[in-house]
């Protein structure tokens, strides 16, 4: 094979390459990759269960500001979790964003983690558990969900926020990490 046609062909390759894919529900594996190459901070998000004051957790890191004025913030609950049906009908919550030594805290609200057991909380105003020792808390109050595909967005009106020095947790590309500033 000659040179010109080994280039022809890498050229085809690279424009096919280029033109990216498109979203396959059969295979959400590529499209899950790629949105794991953005890096995003960790939280545990807490509520009470539905009808009930047991506490529940999970780890999230579909959280993001929505509005300074009013104070909004959401999430994502995935609506194949468990936990869903609660965080869904939540009237408050609170979403702890993490530190960067604070991956244990994040992975007992994962999949078969330990969640609250032996894990220090208090109540808030709105009885909801609240984490100490996080780099920041958001209390919030339930605005409004909304039907996002395979999940419910979550968004909360801000009642009360706490903050802390120190360098976050990060996730991406499947693994917990650390953020480096230059």
């Amino acid at each position: 094979m000659g040179d010109s046609i080994k280039i022809e062909q890498a050229v085809d390759r690279a424009e096919r390459a280029g033109a990216g894919h498109v979203p396959d529900p059969a295979q959400p594996r590529l499209l899950r990759d790629a949105l794991g190459a953005f890096a995003t901070g960790v939280t545990v998000v807490t509520a009470c269960e539905a009808g009930g004051e047991a506490p529940v957790g999970i780890t999230v890191n579909s959280f993001a500001s929505v509005s300074l004025d009013p104070a909004l913030v959401l999430w994502s609950a995935a609506r194949s979790s468990l936990r869903h049906a609660h965080f869904s009908a939540a009237p408050a919550f609170a979403i702890h964003v993490l530190g960067a030594d604070q991956r244990p805290i994040a992975e007992r609200f994962t999949r078969g983690g330990l969640g609250f057991e032996g894990l220090e909380t208090a109540r808030n105003a709105e009885n909801v558990p609240v984490i100490a020792g996080t780099l920041a808390r958001f209390e919030c109050i339930t605005e409004a969900t909304h039907e996002g595909g395979d999940h419910t967005i979550i968004i909360g009106r801000v009642a009360r926020f706490c903050l802390a020095e120190g360098a976050p947790l990060v996730f991406s590309r499947g693994r917990y990490g650390a953020f480096i500033a230059d």
